[in-house]
């Protein structure tokens, strides 16, 4: 029995005298007619004067195969922007947000002092004094009951902290008082933003700023449509996937521009995330999840009466598997590419044999990393139900558990999808075009 790539090394996968042999046989003897007849009934087309890398979306759109799945991706881009034009919220105004206990002010602790708690009882609660940085009242001291010392945190002067106003009661003329709201995190988040895109921009150079064009702008994306939307009443599922797919074409389009890999990573990713909805759908009906398992969902719920709580759960699975998705697609065409640039008479089941073998390593490490990503998120009641002594069952039947579970199982099905549909999609494209046409893996791409 002849062997199989996956029964080689990585080395092997680019030999093309020991790979594939049988198929690599009968691309070699296909490749030698078409050269045979381009050079009996030359044909010069308008590409002809570009350097190699460059004219393959350009090639592609010459084959009845190209002109199909770039009409593809053309429709499905019209229907996104359709999409979002029909869903997209109007502007909402709100008054003085009293979430999370109204609006705070910056402040810097002074002293803090452990004091006699009012009470009966003989314990020492922690007093902090802070210097007010903005407001109506900067520059004044404002003293901040905490609670027990034994309950609450540590401070030491030096600190930034964040106060709010307390108002006065009715009738009395005494000045505002403030309560502590917590550590002023935003320098700490500011220099983590800072070095994670230098570090971006100094690795991956102007992919990596074209990167942090794409973070920014799906970012605005979801706080400026998907949030809103949803809290607008629309369907949260549907907005969801339009917000997706929104996301997916600012990344791809980034990534690779207008290219055969960007057509069948699109396809791919949008492909599985339709698979995701609907099995989701399917998963979260049939297991009841109905969203409301948090005081955050119920906090929603009284607001909103509108809201499908058990809609947002979707659209969580949604946005979820994205990512992971995005990262497969992408990979299973570079991996295409690679192939057929290495040996460029590699046929499409050739190419889709290589690269499907590279990505079934790649699927797994892919599911490991989906799976540890929800586990993380749900530690802390993990935490809480192992110190509690509940059992596996009752664990695993409660709504706070079954969620993620029912995310990462949806999530790993798409992923497992993706794979094959992307490669053979990506396979199919690459294969109609000249392999001086494709782009190098690092080169400049023509957008």
């Amino acid at each position: 029995m002849p062997e199989t790539p996956s029964d080689r090394g990585s080395l092997d996968l680019l030999d093309p005298d020991e790979w594939n042999e049988g198929a690599d046989r009968a691309a070699r003897e296909r490749a030698e007619r078409r050269r045979a007849r381009q050079a009996r009934h030359p044909r010069p087309g308008r590409d002809d004067h570009l350097p190699a890398g460059h004219g393959g979306a350009r090639r592609l759109a010459g084959t009845g195969l190209g002109r199909l799945l770039i009409g593809s991706v053309g429709a499905l881009a019209l229907a996104t922007l359709v999409g979002l034009f029909a869903l997209w919220p109007s502007p909402a105004h709100h008054g003085p947000s009293q979430a999370f206990g109204g609006k705070s002010y910056g402040a810097v602790v002074t002293a803090v002092r452990d004091v006699r708690c009012p009470g009966p009882v003989a314990q020492r609660c922690r007093r902090v004094s802070a210097r007010l940085q903005d407001g109506p009242k900067r520059g004044t001291v404002a003293v901040l009951d905490l609670g027990p010392s034994n309950l609450v945190s540590s401070y030491s002067a030096g600190d930034r902290v964040r106060v709010q106003p307390v108002a006065a009661p009715r009738g009395s003329h005494a000045a505002p008082s403030y309560e502590f709201a917590g550590l002023d995190r935003r320098g700490t988040l500011r220099w983590l933003v800072i070095i994670f895109a230098a570090l971006v921009v100094l690795l991956a150079r102007w992919r990596g700023a074209l990167a942090l064009v794409g973070f920014a702008a799906s970012l605005l994306l979801i706080v400026k449509f998907l949030v809103p939307a949803i809290l607008a009443g629309s369907p949260p599922l549907l907005v969801a996937l339009i917000g997706a797919l929104a996301v997916m074409f600012i990344t791809v389009g980034l990534t690779y521009g207008v290219s055969p890999q960007s057509a069948a990573a699109i396809l791919g990713i949008s492909a599985s995330l339709l698979f995701a909805g609907v099995a989701g759908t399917i998963a979260v009906h049939s297991a009841q999840l109905d969203g409301r398992s948090s005081d955050l969902a119920i906090y929603l719920q009284q607001s909103d009466s509108r809201l499908s709580l058990q809609g947002v759960v979707l659209a969580g699975l949604i946005l979820g598997a994205l990512g992971v998705l995005a990262d497969m697609a992408v990979t299973q065409a570079s991996a295409v590419m690679a192939l057929r640039r290495a040996n460029p008479e590699l046929g499409a089941r050739a190419l889709f044999s290589g690269a499907f073998s590279v990505g079934r390593d790649h699927l797994i490490a892919t599911t490991h990393t989906l799976v540890l990503v929800y586990v993380g998120a749900t530690l802390p009641l993990l935490l809480v139900l192992q110190s509690a002594g509940v059992s596996t069952t009752d664990a695993l039947n409660a709504q706070d558990v079954a969620e993620p579970i029912v995310a990462t199982l949806i999530g790993a099905m798409a992923l497992l999808l993706s794979v094959p549909l992307t490669t053979a999609l990506a396979a199919a494209l690459v294969s109609h075009v000249p392999a001086e046409a494709l782009p190098e893996a690092h080169a400049d791409h023509h957008h």
